[in-house]
Protein backbone atom coordinates (compact mmCIF):
# COMPACT_ATOMS: atom_id res chain seq x y z
CA UNK A 1 0.00 0.00 0.00
CA UNK A 2 1.17 3.51 -0.67
CA UNK A 3 0.93 6.55 1.59
CA UNK A 4 -2.26 7.88 0.01
CA UNK A 5 -4.18 4.62 0.43
CA UNK A 6 -3.13 4.34 4.07
CA UNK A 7 -4.13 7.97 4.75
CA UNK A 8 -7.54 7.47 3.14
CA UNK A 9 -8.09 4.31 5.19
CA UNK A 10 -7.44 6.31 8.38
CA UNK A 11 -9.75 9.08 7.13
CA UNK A 12 -12.58 6.62 6.45
CA UNK A 13 -12.73 5.61 10.13
CA UNK A 14 -12.98 9.23 11.28
CA UNK A 15 -15.60 10.13 8.71
CA UNK A 16 -17.70 7.11 9.65
CA UNK A 17 -17.77 8.20 13.28
CA UNK A 18 -18.59 11.81 12.39
CA UNK A 19 -21.37 10.66 10.02
CA UNK A 20 -22.81 8.53 12.83
CA UNK A 21 -23.03 11.65 15.01
CA UNK A 22 -24.58 13.70 12.15
CA UNK A 23 -22.19 16.51 13.08
CA UNK A 24 -21.11 19.42 10.93
CA UNK A 25 -17.46 18.79 10.10
CA UNK A 26 -14.42 20.89 9.36
CA UNK A 27 -12.39 18.99 6.76
CA UNK A 28 -8.76 19.81 6.01
CA UNK A 29 -6.74 18.82 2.97
CA UNK A 30 -3.11 19.71 2.50
CA UNK A 31 -0.94 19.41 -0.56
CA UNK A 32 2.69 20.41 -0.92
CA UNK A 33 1.73 23.83 -2.24
CA UNK A 34 -1.60 24.67 -0.60
CA UNK A 35 -3.98 23.96 2.27
CA UNK A 36 -7.76 23.79 1.99
CA UNK A 37 -10.54 23.81 4.61
CA UNK A 38 -14.25 23.12 4.16
CA UNK A 39 -17.19 23.02 6.53
CA UNK A 40 -19.60 20.30 5.41
CA UNK A 41 -23.13 19.76 6.78
CA UNK A 42 -24.13 16.70 8.81
CA UNK A 43 -25.46 14.76 5.83
CA UNK A 44 -22.26 15.33 3.87
CA UNK A 45 -24.20 16.75 0.94
CA UNK A 46 -23.41 20.47 1.08
CA UNK A 47 -20.36 22.62 1.66
CA UNK A 48 -21.41 25.41 4.00
CA UNK A 49 -18.14 27.37 4.00
CA UNK A 50 -14.71 27.02 2.44
CA UNK A 51 -11.30 28.69 2.52
CA UNK A 52 -7.95 27.91 0.94
CA UNK A 53 -4.61 29.36 -0.05
CA UNK A 54 -5.69 29.26 -3.70
CA UNK A 55 -8.00 32.27 -3.23
CA UNK A 56 -6.67 35.55 -4.60
CA UNK A 57 -7.14 37.58 -1.39
CA UNK A 58 -5.27 34.95 0.66
CA UNK A 59 -2.48 34.59 -1.91
CA UNK A 60 -1.81 38.33 -1.78
CA UNK A 61 -0.94 37.98 1.94
CA UNK A 62 1.44 35.03 1.44
CA UNK A 63 4.68 34.25 -0.30
CA UNK A 64 4.00 30.49 -0.27
CA UNK A 65 0.78 28.58 0.46
CA UNK A 66 2.40 25.44 1.87
CA UNK A 67 3.60 26.60 5.28
CA UNK A 68 2.27 27.16 8.81
CA UNK A 69 1.70 30.88 8.30
CA UNK A 70 -0.63 30.08 5.41
CA UNK A 71 -2.45 27.49 7.52
CA UNK A 72 -3.03 30.06 10.27
CA UNK A 73 -4.55 32.54 7.79
CA UNK A 74 -6.85 29.85 6.33
CA UNK A 75 -7.85 28.74 9.85
CA UNK A 76 -8.88 32.26 10.84
CA UNK A 77 -10.70 32.76 7.54
CA UNK A 78 -12.69 29.51 7.81
CA UNK A 79 -13.70 30.41 11.38
CA UNK A 80 -14.87 33.83 10.23
CA UNK A 81 -16.90 32.34 7.37
CA UNK A 82 -18.39 29.70 9.66
CA UNK A 83 -19.53 32.39 12.09
CA UNK A 84 -21.12 34.27 9.19
CA UNK A 85 -22.99 31.07 8.22
CA UNK A 86 -24.20 30.63 11.82
CA UNK A 87 -21.96 27.68 12.70
CA UNK A 88 -20.27 27.62 16.09
CA UNK A 89 -19.49 23.96 16.74
CA UNK A 90 -17.91 21.44 14.35
CA UNK A 91 -16.22 18.05 14.35
CA UNK A 92 -12.60 18.22 13.14
CA UNK A 93 -11.86 15.88 10.23
CA UNK A 94 -8.13 15.85 9.57
CA UNK A 95 -8.62 13.52 6.56
CA UNK A 96 -6.09 10.98 7.81
CA UNK A 97 -3.31 13.55 8.12
CA UNK A 98 -1.25 13.60 11.29
CA UNK A 99 -2.34 16.29 13.78
CA UNK A 100 0.95 18.10 13.47
CA UNK A 101 2.44 21.07 11.64
CA UNK A 102 0.11 22.78 9.19
CA UNK A 103 -2.99 20.78 10.17
CA UNK A 104 -2.45 21.65 13.84
CA UNK A 105 -1.79 25.32 13.01
CA UNK A 106 -5.04 25.53 11.03
CA UNK A 107 -7.02 23.87 13.85
CA UNK A 108 -5.62 26.17 16.53
CA UNK A 109 -6.28 29.27 14.40
CA UNK A 110 -9.88 28.13 13.83
CA UNK A 111 -10.31 27.67 17.58
CA UNK A 112 -8.92 31.16 18.20
CA UNK A 113 -11.39 32.42 15.61
CA UNK A 114 -14.27 31.09 17.69
CA UNK A 115 -15.02 27.60 16.36
CA UNK A 116 -15.57 24.92 18.99
CA UNK A 117 -14.27 21.38 18.46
Amino acid sequence: MNKKVVRLRRARKTRAKIAELKAVRLTVFRSNSHIYAQIIDGSGARVLAAASTVEADVRSQLSHGGNKAAAVIVGKLIAERAKAAGIESVAFDRAGFQYHGRVQALAEAAREGGLKF
